[in-house]
C-alpha cells in the first residue's frame, strides 16, 4: 500500500517521527503526543487559574449586578453574544496565545517540547531591538543589512507615509472636483473612481505585477513605444518600491474620494455663499471653511489608513514579494516570512507583537494631539 502523503510530507520529516521505509515509528509519535500533553497541561492549569479569578469576583459583589444587569438587557446582551464570542474565539484567543509564543524559542523543530522548556523570556525581543547593525561592512564596503529590524521599520515608516500622503492626496482633489456645481455626469465618475476599491485588492495586486513585467509588461511595452529602455522594476530598490506604491495607490484613493466627497456634501452652501459676499477668495474659503469642517471626518479616517498601510501584506507581498533581496519588506511581511519560510515562530510571535505596541503607540497619541475623538 501507498504511503500517504501526511506520512512523507516535508513537515513531518524534521519530527524524527518517519522511518526510513517511509511509514509513522510508532514509539516516536507516542513520545510526541505524551510530550504535546505535557505542552498543554500548563495551558490547562491557567485556564483553571482564570475561572477560579472570576468565580472570586463574583463572589465579592460582582454577581448581584452583573446578573441585574443582564436580566434587565437581555435582548442585547442576546444581540452581542455571537460577535463577542467570534471575537473571543478568532481575536483574543489567538491575540493571546501569539504574545505567549513570544516568549518562548518555538521553532518547528522543537515545538513539541514542554512550554516551560521553550520559555526563555524577554530574548525574542532583545534580539528584535537590540541588533542595530543596520549597516554591514564587506571586502567592498559598507552595504545595508535588509534584515535588520531597523531597516524594516524604516521601509515601513516612509512605504506609509508616501501612500498615505498618494491617497489623500488624489482623494482629495477628486472629491473637491466630483463637488463642483453643474459637474455633468457625476454618477457615472463616482462609480468608475470607486471601481478600484470594489476590486480585491490580492487580485489587482497580480494584475499590477503583470503590468510591471520586465519582459511582457505593459508598462515596459509603453517605454518601448516612446523610444525608452525597459526597466527591470523588481531589480532595484527604488524602483521595486515605485511597484508597490503605485498600486497600493491606485487601491487607496477611491476610499478617501468617497470619505471626504461625503464629508464635502454634508457642509452648508451658504457657508460659501456668506464668505463669498464677504470677498473671501477660493483658497480662503478652502483653508477656513473647507478644511476645519473636514478635519472631524477626515482625520478619523487618516488614522485608519495609517494602520491599512502599516499592515499592507497583500501589496508587498504579492506585486514585488520585498525584492531586491527583501530590501522592501514591512514589518507585517518580514514577520510572516520569518514564521513560514524560517519556521522560527517564537521570534515571528514577538515581531508581530512589536508591530501591535507600534500602532497602538501611534493610534493613542494620534488620537491624543488630534484631538478626534472629541465633537467639533
Amino acid at each position: 500500500a501507498g504511503v500517504n502523503r501526511w506520512d512523507t510530507d516535508h513537515y513531518q520529516r524534521p519530527r524524527g517521527i518517519i522511518a526510513s521505509a517511509g511509514g509513522i515509528i510508532a514509539a516516536a509519535e507516542t513520545k510526541q503526543l505524551a510530550q504535546r500533553a505535557g505542552f498543554l497541561r500548563p495551558i490547562l492549569w491557567g485556564i483553571d487559574l482564570l475561572a477560579a479569578a472570576v468565580l472570586l469576583l463574583f463572589v465579592y459583589g460582582y454577581a448581584a449586578r452583573a446578573y441585574a444587569a443582564f436580566r434587565k438587557h437581555l435582548d442585547a446582551y442576546l444581540y452581542v453574544a455571537p460577535a463577542m464570542i467570534g471575537m473571543l474565539v478568532l481575536v483574543f484567543f489567538p491575540f493571546s496565545y501569539g504574545i505567549t509564543l513570544a516568549f518562548t524559542d518555538t521553532t518547528l523543530f522543537n515545538e513539541s517540547l514542554p512550554f516551560l522548556d521553550r520559555l526563555i523570556g524577554w530574548g525574542n525581543f532583545r534580539a528584535i531591538l537590540g541588533d542595530f547593525n543596520i549597516y554591514q561592512e564587506t571586502a567592498d564596503g559598507f552595504i545595508w543589512n535588509y534584515q535588520n529590524f531597523y531597516w524594516t521599520l524604516m521601509v515601513t515608516i516612509v512605504w506609509t507615509i508616501t501612500n498615505v500622503t498618494v491617497g489623500v492626496s488624489v482623494g482629495f482633489m477628486l472629491a473637491m472636483a466630483l463637488n463642483t456645481d453643474g459637474l455633468r455626469g457625476k454618477a457615472i465618475y463616482r462609480v468608475l473612481l470607486i471601481l478600484p476599491w470594489a476590486i480585491p485588492n490580492y487580485i489587482t495586486a497580480l494584475v499590477w505585477r503583470g503590468m510591471f513585467h520586465p519582459q511582457f509588461g505593459v508598462i515596459n511595452q509603453v517605454l518601448q513605444m516612446f523610444g525608452l529602455e525597459p526597466v527591470s522594476w523588481f531589480d532595484g530598490v527604488f524602483s521595486s518600491f515605485i511597484t508597490g506604491l503605485a498600486t497600493n495607490g491606485w487601491l487607496s484613493f477611491p476610499f478617501m474620494m468617497v470619505v471626504i466627497l461625503g464629508a464635502l456634501q454634508s457642509i452648508p452652501k451658504d457657508m460659501y455663499e456668506a464668505a463669498e459676499v464677504e470677498g473671501a477668495s477660493r483658497w480662503q474659503r478652502l483653508r477656513y471653511i473647507t478644511m476645519p469642517l473636514l478635519k472631524p471626518t477626515l482625520i478619523p479616517a487618516i488614522v485608519l489608513s495609517v494602520v491599512w498601510t502599516f499592515n499592507m501584506f497583500n501589496i508587498i507581498f504579492l506585486v514585488s514579494g520585498g525584492e531586491p533581496a527583501g530590501a522592501n519588506e514591512i514589518l507585517v511581511t518580514k514577520a510572516y516570512k520569518i514564521a513560514f519560510e524560517q519556521y522560527q515562530y517564537a521570534y515571528a510571535a514577538a515581531y508581530s507583537t512589536v508591530i501591535f505596541m507600534i500602532l497602538l503607540v501611534y493610534g493613542f497619541f494620534q488620537t491624543r494631539i488630534t484631538k478626534a475623538t472629541e465633537s467639533f
